[in-house]
This record gives C-alpha cells, structure tokens and sequence, in this order.
C-alpha cells in the first residue's frame, strides 16, 4: 500500500512540475498611439516570437492606436517602414491584430480602411480586460 500511494505522490509531483511547462505562453500588446508605439510594439511582437515563437499574442489598438492598421499607413519618422508588410509578415506567424469599433464609430471610420490583416473588436479596453482577466493573457503597453 505504501509503494501504491508513493507512486501515485511521485505521479502527481511530476505533474505539478509538467504543467507549467506545458502551458502557453499569451501575451496581449496594447496600442493606443500609433505615432509613438506601433513600430516599436511590431519590432517588440516580432522579437518576442524569434525568442519564444509558440507564444500566442494579439495585438488590441483603440484610439490613435489604429492608425497603423489602416490601408497605406507609414511610420511618421520613417516613411520606408510600411506597416502593411510588417503586419502581414507577423500575422503569418499567428500574430491577431484587433481595431476597436467603438474607436471606428466615434472617429467616424469604416472598416474598409483598414488592411486585410485586420481583426474588429466591439471595444479595445473591453477585450484587453478579458483577455487579462478570463484568458490570463500577460499585458504589454510598449
């Protein structure tokens, strides 16, 4: 009897000590202004996923966050960056990209400014809330 319940101790350690391992990593990157966070934040998602590229990350922008998702959106400081193929590029790998709708509503913008790489939410700091809250997603603002 003593060996069975040491087995099943030895069994539940192992476990314990597995799971962690075993779970993903989740991140949500915050964008709220394009102008000073989305090349950054994409260099930032971009070098996160070389280091650990199982990561499941979405990219939730509000405000003047959205300006980067928008057709022919360039970095201000760099026009050679397009941030079209730097999306699409991280997209590839998994990357979600998500534009607030009460932002679209309130800026008076419509959803076919955007590029194809583009997911909707019906509110950015609703989602990045749950994400943190029911799906334990890390939080990141670059």
């Amino acid at each position: 009897m003593k060996a069975f319940a040491r087995f099943f101790a030895l069994l539940a350690a192992a476990f314990l000590l597995a799971g962690p391992a075993l779970a993903q990593d989740k991140v949500v990157y915050h964008i709220d202004n394009s102008e000073a966070q989305a090349t950054k934040g994409l260099r930032n998602v971009r070098n996160h996923l070389d280091v650990a590229p199982d990561t499941k990350i979405i990219v939730v922008t509000h405000a003047e966050g959205i300006d980067f998702l928008m057709e022919g959106a360039k970095d201000a400081k760099n026009p050679n960056i397009d941030y079209a193929s730097l999306v699409s590029a991280l997209k590839a790998r998994g990357v979600r990209f998500e534009v607030c709708e009460i932002t679209l509503r309130n800026r008076n913008i419509a959803k076919d400014k955007f590029i194809m790489d583009a997911d909707f939410t019906p509110s950015g700091v609703v989602r990045i809330g749950q994400l943190q809250v029911r799906e334990h997603y890390a939080y990141i603002k670059p």
